[in-house]
């Protein structure tokens, strides 16, 4: 079989599993779950085999016509480079792992069927724009990833805090779709073609008239989504999706998609310094106002969130330092300690009964309950937090060497600003990231929260698969800076020396000063106990999610839901904390903008259309209607007044006639 064939069946296998699922998911329950595993699991293996035969060098092509247009055309091609196949093997090992824990996690879930199809369709759409060589071909795969991350988001459709969520991710992602699309037409006239080889032949020409304009269009789509400033606010809510969506989410597909686009076209941002000052400045935004953001949030999903904003934000500062290299390097290292932080939180879920919006001001003795996702999710926040030997280190140390390197100058690839405004942005938020790092650890596994009772031990698979997760979480980054600099075109991932001190010592700062701010806060904490509260009601972590949110209350009840005064969180941040905690009020300021002006006009529009529009309609009507009943009462049925009426008109006829001949 050939490396075409192999990479076609990739994305074609799990699309198939989705169909079969939904079509059988009701009348053969019992093939559910294999349908959800096994053809993702195929893909996985299949892209694997893809990934040896690419073997990092030469990129396979294979192309045919879709649909002849009259002009540009529209093909079904393929291309697989180096960052292509590893990014599939990445997208492949997190789905099967979140299919895999599904089974356990919502073992109980009445709608797991067509959420299994779901997810299976998500991680089709996903290998179809990592693989795909044309642009169309690749907008289909994105806009169906935005479908399905509306539905799933929407999971728990009862409860208003997941319809409003799956409503907000897909508005706003939209909201940037729109120039994306445009941009994408513009592209492809400028170049004659859809294609990305082509696309790419026609920027290394100079044939493009306007390259400035073409890619802030489509820098909008990936602002939305991927998560970036300042489109980003749709991510933080979509958490009220069950926890394995959001490890799917965050760690492989949707938002990874925005960062792999512009490594694809990044000959073409480069074409245009504006474009590239645009992206270094977003990406510095985008690291340190979701760092602040995340050290001051309550919900452990949401400083989850806030995290993936980030590091997002670390690959694209290295793509606006022309190192596509770095930016897939830490794309595939956050894709799997992300997928593995969200997994841990959801055992941790499940262990303290709360809901998906998870307060760690209210969770206690955790350690020892749940002591797989204790040691995973360790290792995980260790890598977070860029801490060698962890793979964070490595590929995190290679985005702040490809700034440091812009910024004195050794490369035409990007201007010495952006280099300079990526690598200040990176410092500062490797701070903040091992000062987040450190609280959720503390707060979840150390914290002097009230004791929720004992939800028992979680579902084997939901642990397994936690284990799998930690060994690319522990050993991905040491082994790709050494055995796979060739898929990275070449580009030399071994850490520097100046970027590794400067970026270990202030994640060693960060968490040592919140350890201590932690420690003083506790012992302030221990003079004002919590006191009783409320037990929260059995049940298995899916239902648990879905219960409390629609409760619409905390998970221990009315006495647990004041804040932690532990919270180093509070202590670090001093004043900005309240507003870090509401994401710097984004969401108010767009309401403000945008949200009421449009209702306003909506509002305008109604009372047009209600008290002008339809007075005219019944106006028009009514005349007609006054007409006709005016003729209506002379049509009696008595023949008597007729005859009258007849006698009556010939007198008058008369009379006039005679009157007119007198005249005459």
């Amino acid at each position: 079989m050939t490396t075409t064939t192999l990479a076609v069946l990739v994305p074609l296998l799990p699309f198939l599993g989705a169909a079969a699922g939904l079509l059988l998911g009701r009348s053969a329950p019992g093939f559910v779950r294999p349908l959800a595993i096994l053809p993702t699991l195929a893909a996985l293996v299949l892209a694997v085999l893809v990934a040896a035969r690419q073997g990092g060098g030469r990129a396979v092509d294979a192309v045919t016509e879709l649909t002849p247009t009259g002009s540009v055309p529209v093909e079904l091609a393929l291309h697989v480079d180096g960052f292509a196949a590893l990014v599939a093997v990445l997208v492949g090992t997190v789905a099967t792992c979140v299919q895999i824990y599904s089974t356990g996690y919502l073992r109980d879930d009445p709608r797991y069927p067509s959420y299994a199809a779901l997810v299976s369709l998500f991680t089709s759409a996903m290998f179809l724009v990592v693989y795909s060589g044309d642009l169309m071909v690749l907008l289909v795969g994105w806009e169906v990833m935005g479908i399905c991350s509306y539905f799933l988001v929407g999971h728990y459709w009862e409860t208003p805090e997941a319809r409003a969520a799956s409503l907000k991710a897909f508005l706003v992602t939209k909201l940037g779709d729109v120039p994306f699309l445009i941009g994408l037409l513009a592209l492809a006239t400028e170049a004659g073609s859809f294609r990305i080889t082509k696309v790419l032949g026609a920027v290394a020409s100079g044939s493009l008239d306007h390259p400035t304009l073409i890619a802030l269009l489509l820098l909008a789509g990936v602002a939305g989504k991927s998560a970036q400033f300042p489109l980003h606010t749709w991510l933080p809510d979509a958490m009220a999706g069950p926890t394995p969506v959001s490890a799917l989410i965050h760690a492989a597909t949707m938002v990874a998609a925005g960062v792999y686009f512009v490594a694809r076209l990044l000959p073409l941002f480069e074409a245009s310094q504006a474009a590239m000052v645009v992206l270094a400045v977003m990406a510095a935004v985008t690291m340190v106002g979701s760092a602040l953001a995340a050290l001051a949030q309550d919900d452990i999903k949401r400083v989850l969130a806030y995290s993936t904003i980030g590091q997002l934000g670390y690959m694209t500062g290295a793509l606006a330092t022309g190192d596509r290299g770095a930016a897939v390097f830490h794309l595939l290292t956050h894709g799997a300690f992300k997928a593995l932080l969200f997994l841990a939180a959801g055992v941790i879920i499940h262990a303290a009964g709360t809901n998906s919006l998870a307060a760690m001001s209210r969770m206690r003795g955790l350690r020892d309950r749940v002591p797989d996702a204790f040691w995973t999710m360790t290792v995980a926040l260790l890598a977070l937090a860029a801490i060698p030997p962890f793979s964070g280190f490595f590929s995190k140390e290679s985005v702040l060497g490809a700034a440091e390197h812009v910024a004195t100058g050794h490369t035409e690839h990007a201007p010495g600003a952006a280099g300079w405004t990526v690598l200040v942005a990176g410092l500062i938020t490797a701070l903040l990231t091992a000062a987040y790092a450190t609280r959720l650890w503390l707060l979840a596994f150390r914290g002097q929260g009230a004791e929720a009772p004992d939800h028992g031990r979680q579902p084997l698979v939901m642990n397994a698969v936690l284990w799998v997760l930690a060994l690319p979480s522990l050993a991905l980054g040491g082994l790709a800076f050494r055995l796979l600099p060739d898929w990275f075109d070449g580009h030399d991932l071994t850490p520097t020396l100046t970027t590794s001190v400067l970026g270990t010592g202030v994640a060693l700062v960060g968490g040592i000063v919140t350890y201590a701010a932690w420690r003083h806060t506790t012992a302030l904490a221990a003079r004002t106990p919590l006191g009783a509260v409320a037990a929260h009601p059995e049940g298995d972590a899916a239902l648990v999610e879905a219960e409390a949110i629609a409760s619409h209350r905390p998970a221990y009840g009315d006495l647990a839901s004041a804040p932690d005064p532990s919270d180093p969180g509070r202590l670090l941040l001093g004043p900005v904390h309240p507003h870090a905690a509401a994401g710097f009020h984004l969401d108010a300021v767009y309401t403000t903008l945008f949200v009421r002006p449009v209702r306003a006009g909506a509002s305008l529009v109604r009372f047009l259309d209600r008290e002008v529009v339809d007075t005219y309609v019944r106006a028009a009507g009514a005349l007609p209607r006054l007409l006709g009943a005016a003729v209506r009462s002379a049509q009696t049925g008595n023949v008597q007044t007729y005859v009258s009426a007849l006698l009556a008109g010939t007198v008058v006829l008369a009379v006039a006639a005679v009157l007119v001949a007198t005249g005459a």
